[in-house]
C-alpha cells in the first residue's frame, strides 16, 4: 500500500514582507503545490493523501481562498484526508463546518473530524487526532493511541503538534509524547505516524515510521526552516506481518526564503554582495534576508544601498535583517575632496564630514546628507 503524507499547507497564508504582486504569486504557488500532488500520486500509484494538520492558515478565510483551495484538492484526483490542526481547529468558527466548505467540498476530500479511526478500505484505517481548539490541554495523539491493539488491521496515524523530543519544556500538556507513539508502534497497533506542525521534513526517532513531512511550500527563512517543500511517499507492506515501511520524498515546492550573511568593510566586499545576489536563480520566487556587518565609507555605503535597491526590484522580496545587522558608516580622509565645489558649499561639506564622524542622530543625518550628495554627483552608483 502506498500513500502520500503532507502537512501544513496553510492555504490563505500571507507574508507581509513580500513585494506587492509577489503575494498573489506566492499564494498561487502554495495552491499549485497542492494540485501537483495529483501528478505525484499518479506517478507513484498512491492510493490516497493524508494532510497532517493546518490545511488552512486560519478559520476566517475569504470565500475566494476557500473555493480555490478546494479546487486544488479536487485536482489531486485521489482521496484526500484533512486533519484540523492548531491553525484551523474544529471550533465554533471552523472553516470545515462552514456552509461554503460543505457546498463546494469535492467528493475526494474527507475531513478527519473526530478522534478515532476512519476506514479507508477493509483492512486499512486512519487513526486521527484532530484539534478542537488552539490550546488543547492534553496529548491528543496519545489519547487516541491508548487502547489500540494489533488486530490484523493496517493503521496510519495522522496527528499534529510539537514533539517532546524537540521542546525544552517537556511538561507542556499538549506535546506529543514520543514514548507513547513508539509504544503503539512496538506493539503493532499502528504502523506509520504522519505528523504535521514542523515545517521542515524531519524523521523522528529511530524506527523510520514517524515523520514530519514539512510544508509543501516554504514558509520561513532557511536558518529556521531548512528543508521545506516536500511530500513524502510512504510504502507499507500489508502482506508482511511486520509491516515494513519505506519513505521517500518528492520536492513540490518552488519558492525559497534565503538568509545571507556578509561582512562588508571594503568596496570589493560590496561588489561581492552584488555578485552573490546576481547568482541566485529564480529571483521572482526567492525572498532574501541579508545580515550585514562592517564599517564602510560613505561612498561604499552609497554603492551598497544602490546594489540592494536594484535587487529589491528583482527578488520577490529583499530586506536587511535588522537584528543581525551592524553596519557603521565613517567618512574616509579626503573622500569629498574632488567634488569640484568651493567656498560656502565646501565648508558645508567639511562640517557634514566632521559631524558624520561623531555619534548620535545628528551624525546619522550627516551621513545621509553626504550619501545623497554622492548620488547627486553620480559617485554612489554600484559598479
Amino acid at each position: 500500500m502506498r500513500f502520500l503524507h503532507t502537512a501544513d499547507w496553510q492555504l490563505g497564508m500571507t507574508r507581509h514582507f513580500l513585494n506587492g504582486e509577489a503575494q498573489p504569486r506566492y499564494s498561487a504557488a502554495r495552491r499549485d503545490a497542492v494540485a501537483s500532488l495529483g501528478a505525484v500520486a499518479k506517478e507513484t500509484g498512491a492510493e490516497f493523501v493524508v494532510v497532517a494538520g493546518d490545511v488552512f492558515e486560519h478559520n476566517q478565510l475569504a470565500p475566494r481562498d476557500v473555493s480555490q483551495s478546494l479546487e486544488a484538492m479536487r485536482a489531486i484526483g485521489v482521496p484526500v484526508y484533512l486533519l484540523p490542526g492548531n491553525h484551523d481547529p474544529l471550533d465554533a468558527s471552523s472553516v470545515y463546518t462552514s456552509a461554503l466548505f460543505a457546498a463546494e467540498r469535492p467528493d475526494n476530500v474527507v475531513v478527519l473530524d473526530h478522534a478515532g479511526t476512519f476506514e479507508v478500505r477493509p483492512g486499512l484505517e486512519i487513526v486521527a487526532a484532530p484539534w478542537r481548539s488552539k490550546k488543547p490541554t492534553t496529548d491528543l495523539l496519545g489519547e487516541v493511541l491508548e487502547g489500540l491493539t494489533p488486530d490484523g488491521v493496517t493503521r496510519i496515524v495522522v496527528g499534529h503538534g510539537g514533539m517532546d523530543l524537540f521542546e525544552p519544556d517537556r511538561d507542556k500538556p499538549a506535546l506529543i509524547r514520543l514514548a507513547t507513539v513508539e509504544a503503539a508502534l512496538d506493539r503493532g497497533a499502528v504502523h506509520y505516524v504522519a505528523l504535521g506542525d514542523k515545517h521542515s521534513r524531519t524523521q523522528v526517532g529511530s524506527t523510520g515510521r514517524i515523520w514530519y513531512s514539512g510544508s509543501q511550500e516554504v514558509t520561513n527563512y532557511d536558518h529556521i526552516e531548512p528543508d521545506p517543500g516536500h511530500v513524502l511517499v510512504v510504502d507499507v507492506d500489508e502482506q508482511d506481518p511486520a509491516h515494513p515501511v519505506k519513505v521517500e520524498s518528492r520536492r513540490v515546492g518552488r519558492w525559497k526564503f534565503v538568509t545571507l550573511r556578509h561582512s562588508v568593510d571594503t568596496a570589493r566586499e560590496v561588489v561581492d554582495v552584488d555578485i552573490n545576489l546576481d547568482q541566485l536563480p529564480d529571483k521572482e520566487r526567492t525572498v532574501v534576508q541579508i545580515a550585514l556587518t562592517g564599517t564602510l565609507t560613505v561612498t561604499d555605503k552609497a554603492a551598497l544601498d544602490a546594489c540592494l535597491d536594484k535587487y529589491a526590484r528583482l527578488f520577490a522580496a529583499l530586506a536587511t535583517w535588522d537584528k543581525e545587522t551592524d553596519l557603521a558608516v565613517m567618512p574616509a580622509d579626503g573622500e569629498f575632496d574632488d567634488l569640484g565645489i568651493g567656498g560656502f558649499a565646501a565648508a558645508a561639506v567639511d562640517e557634514l564630514v566632521a559631524t558624520a564622524r561623531t555619534d548620535g542622530a545628528q551624525a546619522d543625518h550627516a551621513r545621509a546628507a553626504l550619501a545623497l550628495l554622492l548620488r547627486l554627483t553620480d559617485r554612489g552608483n554600484a559598479a
